[in-house]
């Protein structure tokens, strides 16, 4: 079997409305990715159904994860974009993984302890083994690398840990150990409305969050309405650390810009607010109005999007299936 040098798996999740922390944090960064490596992007839907999602609406979010994808400019010619419940080895794997992977190990998921808060008895067992999938997804495909957010950082730890293990058990070289790859200025977008929070569509203020689907106005209005504080924008890097939402602001504008946090200070340094975020709306403005833009003439040709992740399934599990036939034998599974 033939291994990859530079491949990469990441996966956006179809459960609600897309908004600039999975642009930013995802997305943009996948775009970049496609000029260098081998990529296969995936809609995470059985990630989503750790909590309950209403069937018709995972459907819908779904198509339009693959929407934003394309309209982002990732190019599905290039690309491998699918679903990952029509790639039926990614849960035969996670099962294979779920018995590699140690109690100990998963206790330990900071994420979590703080999805499941004090009802830690009450949730799925399936958000409780949600970094083993996340391993079958990665090393399904014998990824190298994985575009990851601070957040995920441990789940990818989790994964190394998964591959090493059954590598050292079986005796075997099978899968390789991938390496983390960390964007931007922007790799975690916080509210709009507090600064120590990540963005979330489950925040109950619709002006904590920027949506892919906002018109104009709103994003303007968004902005305008975004926390701050009562001081001018800072002289340095430095001085930001203990203004939380300044902080996010001001790496929203660089993400969006691709410039440096530096750059955007000493272009607006001791300017008033207003100011700046006059200009950062200006800009998200004409990076988002496109993609949605681009984003609902998508949704209205269905056949066409269906045909994309159709092409990717095939794809996905031309080379998923021999990495699972070479699995089971090494295991010692009949074939």
């Amino acid at each position: 079997m033939e291994k990859p040098t530079k491949r990469i798996l990441s996966g956006v999740q179809p459960s609600g409305d897309l908004h600039l922390g999975n642009y930013l944090g995802a997305i943009k960064n996948f775009v970049t990715l496609q000029k260098e490596y081998e990529c296969f992007f995936c809609v995470v839907d059985l990630h989503a159904i750790t909590v309950w999602q209403d069937p018709k609406v995972l459907v819908n979010k779904t198509r339009e994860v693959t929407a934003a994808f394309i309209a982002s400019g990732i190019d599905p010619k290039k690309n491998n974009i699918f679903v990952q419940s029509q790639v039926p080895q990614h849960a035969q794997l996670a099962w294979i993984f779920n018995c590699v992977a140690r109690m100990g190990w998963l206790n330990r998921m900071t994420q979590f302890k703080d999805k499941a808060g004090k009802n830690s008895e009450n949730v799925s067992v399936g958000l409780f083994s949600y970094p083993t999938l996340m391993a079958a997804d990665i090393l399904i495909y014998l990824a190298t690398h994985v575009p990851v957010g601070d957040d995920q950082k441990q789940h990818l730890e989790l994964t190394r840990d998964i591959a090493q293990k059954f590598n050292n058990d079986f005796n075997t070289e099978l899968f390789p150990i991938p390496e983390p790859l960390i964007f931007g200025e922007a790799t975690r977008v916080m509210s709009l409305r507090d600064g120590s929070k990540k963005m979330s569509k489950s925040d109950p203020s619709d002006y904590s969050r920027i949506m892919l689907t906002d018109k104009a106005e709103d994003i303007s209005q968004k902005i305008k309405k975004a926390k701050t504080d009562a001081e001018p924008l800072p002289q340095n890097k430095e001085s930001i650390k203990e203004r939380p939402e300044v902080e996010n602001l001001i790496s929203i504008y660089a993400s969006l810009q691709d410039i440096s946090i530096d750059q955007v200070i000493s272009e607006f340094s001791g300017k008033e607010f207003s100011v700046f975020k006059k200009n950062l709306a200006d800009l998200a403005v004409s990076k988002l109005e496109p993609i949605t833009s681009e984003m609902n003439k998508l949704m209205d040709d269905r056949s066409y999007i269906d045909s994309i992740l159709n092409k990717g399934k095939d794809k996905a599990i031309s080379v998923a299936e021999p990495v699972l036939t070479k699995t089971k034998e090494i295991i010692g599974f009949l074939p």
